[in-house]
C-alpha cells in the first residue's frame, strides 16, 4: 500500500464554527452541538462529487466518530452510518480527532462490516501509530461491534445502553 498516510487529525473549533480537515482546509460549519457525551456538526460538502452534505458525532468516551454521510443521486452506498475509530479529546472550545485506520460501516438493523484493517496494520508496521494507538483502535473496534451486534445492529440502542441519544437531521 504505497499511499498509506500518517493518521488524519481534524479539529473542530466550536467558537469560530469551523472545523479544519486534515489537509488543513478550513471549512464553515452550518451547526455544532455540545452535549455532555459528544459533539454534533452539520455541514456542506462542497466540491464532493459522492455526497453533498454531513452530518457526524464526536463520541470522544467511545472513541469514535459516527457520520451520516447524504449522497449524491448515483452516488449512494450501502450503508446507514460509517463509524471512524478515533482518539478523540477537548480542549475548551477546541475539539481534535485523530482517526486510528479502522472504520466500521453500518446498516441500521442489518449488519456491519469493519474496514481498512490493512491500514492499520501497515500503519503500525511502519511506525506511524504506536502500539498503545493500535490497541486501542482494536479494543474500541471490538467493543463497538460487540455492542451493536448484541443489540440487532441499532445504533440507538446501543448508544442508550451508555446514556447517549443522538439527533439527527434526517434520522
Amino acid at each position: 500500500m504505497s499511499d498509506l498516510h500518517p493518521p488524519k487529525i481534524e479539529t473542530f473549533d466550536t467558537k469560530s464554527g469551523t472545523n479544519t480537515d486534515p489537509k488543513g482546509i478550513v471549512r464553515e460549519v452550518e451547526e455544532y452541538r455540545v452535549e455532555p457525551f459528544g459533539l454534533y456538526l452539520a455541514r456542506p460538502t462542497p466540491g464532493r462529487t459522492q455526497f453533498h452534505y454531513l452530518e457526524s458525532w464526536l463520541l470522544p468516551d467511545l472513541g469514535l466518530r459516527i457520520t451520516d454521510f447524504w449522497f449524491q443521486p448515483g452516488h449512494e452506498r450501502n450503508q446507514d452510518f460509517y463509524v471512524d475509530i478515533v482518539k478523540a479529546h477537548r480542549d475548551g472550545e477546541i475539539w481534535t480527532a485523530t482517526d486510528l485506520y479502522l472504520d466500521i460501516v453500518l446498516r441500521e438493523k442489518i449488519g456491519l462490516e469493519v474496514i481498512d484493517s490493512d491500514e492499520l496494520l501497515e500503519a503500525s508496521a511502519r511506525g506511524l501509530l504506536s502500539t498503545e494507538d493500535c490497541l486501542r483502535a482494536l479494543e474500541t473496534t471490538y467493543a463497538t461491534v460487540d455492542g451493536l451486534a448484541k443489540h440487532d445492529y441499532d445504533l440507538g440502542a446501543w448508544l442508550t445502553t451508555h446514556e447517549i441519544v443522538l439527533t439527527w437531521r434526517r434520522h
